[in-house]
């Protein structure tokens, strides 16, 4: 069952997702690590996803393993990894498993020592690039950042260059890197790539782009047409079009940013069959195909990814180095506030 974490800002619905006992039961034949049995307590997720992702994961999870109850804390990535250094910093961390947008905080806990390996997935329909070699992090999903734009606006800007458009000045909005992962490693592979580079970012801010705590604000102002130009995860632009939100997704010829929403293990857990058969079902191709039915690209090659999307394989993404990112990602941040505010 799923609880939220006490101290939670939002609490989210309890409803069961229909059909989701039937897809629990097809998960035994593909082997995950423990039986329904074996498996109860409690478990503590330390989660990035957006409200309705977590309850959805969190439900499909419990229809396989209905005696583990979930305790979640949910906010941004950065605000999540807070509260973990906190806890951690006082010798207690509460977490158990950890699913964040980006690999960025996942490789400064793995340098600590802090990740579990997780040596009981089955990772053989994954490519390599989206996990670490020692198995202490695992993507779950692809998630890409572009352009969103309103249906309306009279400038849609192909290009992240075209950003900088005076066409487009005082209609331009991105999620704050402060507080999204994913916005985070955008505003990282954007200062690393030539052609664009903090020149760019400086650009963006002259013309009069503001940033915002979440890629949901984001989507609701674009949107509502308060602004006609955003910097967006791609599912919710896809889900939003679907719904009959006046938006499109764009793909920059530059090439798109992207996280793979990673999970890991600590290894101070207090319930390790329960993270481990969290972890699993987020992988399992049981899992990777509910993952689609959110809005999601899986990163099993073998399964489908959800109707009208493009395939994986004709995106375009921005190069950049994990461990240039890593190792910037602070100076990064800083120099972000100092030319935006906040």
């Amino acid at each position: 069952m799923f609880t939220p974490h006490p101290t939670r800002r939002r609490v989210l619905g309890m409803a069961p997702a229909a059909g989701l006992t039937a897809l629990g039961a097809s998960l035994l034949p593909h082997g995950l690590l423990h039986a329904q049995g074996a498996v109860a307590g409690n478990l503590s997720l330390y989660t990035s996803q957006p409200e309705r992702d977590a309850r959805g994961t969190i439900e499909a999870f419990n229809a396989l393993y209905p005696n583990v109850k979930v305790n979640v804390f949910r906010s941004g990535t950065t605000e999540v990894m807070n509260r973990l250094r906190t806890e951690i910093a006082a010798g207690s961390p509460r977490a158990d498993v950890l699913l964040i947008a980006d690999a960025i905080s996942m490789e400064s806990l793995k340098a600590e020592g802090r990740l579990l390996r997780m040596t009981h997935l089955n990772t053989q329909q994954i490519p390599a690039r989206y996990f670490d070699t020692e198995r202490t992090y695992i993507g779950t999903k692809l998630i890409s950042t572009g352009i969103v734009v309103n249906s309306k606006a009279a400038f849609k800007p192909k290009s992240w260059k075209e950003l900088l458009n005076p066409a487009l000045k005082g209609q331009l909005i991105m999620p704050s890197p402060l507080y999204s992962g994913a916005a985070a490693l955008t505003i990282g592979a954007w200062s690393r790539t030539p052609e664009l580079g903090w020149p760019f970012i400086e650009g963006l801010k002259a013309n009069k782009m503001i940033a915002v705590k979440g890629n949901g604000a984001v989507l609701q102002q674009v949107a509502t047409g308060e602004k006609m130009v955003g910097v967006l995860v791609d599912f919710m632009a896809f889900n939003a079009k679907a719904k009959g939100s006046p938006v499109e997704f764009i793909t920059p010829k530059e090439g798109l940013t992207y996280v793979t929403e990673p999970a890991a293990i600590l290894n101070t857990t207090s319930n390790l069959p329960a993270a481990q058969a969290f972890v699993s079902f987020l992988v399992s191709p049981e899992g990777q195909k509910f993952s689609t039915t959110l809005g999601y690209f899986p990163l099993q090659g073998n399964v489908t990814a959800p109707a009208g999307y493009p395939k994986v394989e004709s995106l375009r993404f921005l190069p950049f180095d994990a461990d240039a990112l890593l190792k910037g990602a602070e100076a990064d941040r800083k120099r972000f506030s100092d030319i935006f505010g906040g």
